[in-house]
């Protein structure tokens, strides 16, 4: 079992539930970002950031029989809802991990909408900017998302509270 599988292992199992690929996506990117040692690459994509690495490691695990993907018929699209499994937990023990403890930011995140996610996420990628010019870039690159100034504002004071 290769270490980046097994960190998230660990993930899953502070996490206990994550609804949405979308919002799973966005929180090991954003983790990544306040310096989890998540090593997934990422690309700009329609939703945001997004990695391949990290959707091929999912099926993997689901493959494995260590994450139960469940996926639920929505009206106009499907909603999956991922879990550690009992065997996805004993692995995690006998697995040693050290990993620095992101439990307080995996909680903030989930009390979080997959929209609120995918601004920060796309703040963060373009974090080399200014704050002018990230608030314009998310604009350009989001415009049917229609993000408001205190949409914007909260998101920068979320990315701070997660940085402490």
């Amino acid at each position: 079992m290769l270490t980046n599988h097994a960190k998230l292992m660990q993930f899953f199992s502070v996490a206990n539930e994550v609804t949405g690929r979308k919002k799973l996506q966005k929180m090991i990117y954003i983790l990544q970002k306040c310096g989890m040692p998540f090593e997934e690459k990422y690309e700009f994509h329609f939703y945001g950031p997004y990695s391949e690495e990290l959707t091929l490691r999912v099926e993997e695990l689901c493959n494995l029989g260590f994450i139960h993907e469940e996926k639920e018929d929505k009206i106009n699209y499907y909603q999956y809802h991922y879990t550690i499994t009992n065997d996805g937990e004993e692995f995690l023990h006998q697995f040693a991990m050290d990993m620095p403890d992101f439990s307080s930011q995996v909680e903030a995140m989930k009390g979080k909408s997959s929209r609120f996610l995918e601004l920060v996420a796309t703040m963060l990628y373009f974090d080399g900017l200014s704050t002018e010019e990230n608030i314009a870039k998310v604009h350009t690159v989001k415009p049917k998302q229609k993000y408001t100034n205190e949409e914007i504002q909260a998101a920068h004071a979320f990315i701070e509270g997660l940085k402490q």
